[in-house]
């Protein structure tokens, strides 16, 4: 797993094994995703999928481009393919590369397994995505301002994880900012803070858990550094019995390649 881009200024995950390459939304540019993908050493048109959250700009303007140059099948629910067909980024995309995903049903493409689970947030039918390749498991969740048992559930037993940290709660309610927008960040169907990013991971800690990645993280209302702290007092205040250094937490940068994330 590699994040190519992540925040509201644009979100596209790489997640590949040897035989199978697929992006999670692509929301920048094409010319970007294809200069992220051959700093992997993957040519765009041995994508094999791309799989869409939610059809928000930022995960989803690069798609058009992607789909009709190189002919990607294109995945998500059915709430999100008919908003995306309804978008600008969908235009003129050919109807038979749309491929549609229900919550909790697997996916198989070829080697992976994908299975969507639901999310809270301010979008058609959005979805989170758990990834597995034999017993190896991750999951991609970003844009959702609550969780609750069935969110935990989804997520129990992954090796890596790649996990909204957005905001910090008091830079978002002393920024610039309109009350309205504050409003809808910090609202159930907003987006996670670090302090809830910190507390649902607490809740995810596993043995098997090789990476964390924070991500989505909002340039106007959230340093990567305190992300970072957070998140890591979060797990040192919590009763589970792990410690922050126990497992190696990374930040996906918002225009550059992250570490890229090999789970053994």
């Amino acid at each position: 797993m590699c994040s190519i881009a992540s925040g509201s200024s644009g979100n596209c995950i790489y997640v590949g094994s040897d035989t199978t390459h697929i992006l999670v939304d692509a929301g920048i540019s094409g010319k970007k995703i294809k200069e992220g993908l051959e700093k992997l050493e993957i040519k765009a048109e041995e994508l094999d999928g791309i799989f869409i959250t939610h059809e928000h700009a930022d995960h989803i303007n690069g798609l058009g481009i992607m789909a009709r140059k190189y002919g990607i099948p294109i995945y998500g629910t059915r709430g999100t393919l008919e908003a995306v067909r309804h978008s600008s980024a969908g235009s003129g995309i050919d109807e038979c590369l749309f491929q549609e995903v229900t919550v909790d049903n697997k996916v198989t493409l070829k080697d992976l397994v994908l299975n969507p689970m639901k999310i809270s947030h301010d979008a058609a039918e959005p979805v989170a995505y758990r990834i597995s390749h034999g017993r190896q498991r991750l999951g991609i969740i970003t844009d959702l301002g609550c969780y609750n048992d069935y969110t935990v559930e989804c997520l129990r037993g992954m090796n890596a994880l790649l996990i909204e940290a957005n905001h910090d709660a008091n830079m978002l309610q002393v920024g610039p900012y309109p009350y309205y927008l504050k409003k809808r960040i910090a609202g159930d169907r907003g987006h996670l803070s670090n302090e809830l990013s910190g507390q649902l991971l607490c809740r995810l800690l596993n043995e098997g858990m090789q990476a964390i990645v924070l991500g989505h993280l909002s340039k106007e209302n959230n340093l990567p550094e305190l992300a970072y702290e957070t998140v890591r007092v979060e797990i040192a205040m919590s009763e589970n019995g792990y410690k922050a250094d126990d497992f190696p937490i990374y930040i996906a940068n918002r225009s550059e390649l992250s570490k890229i994330i090999e789970i053994a």
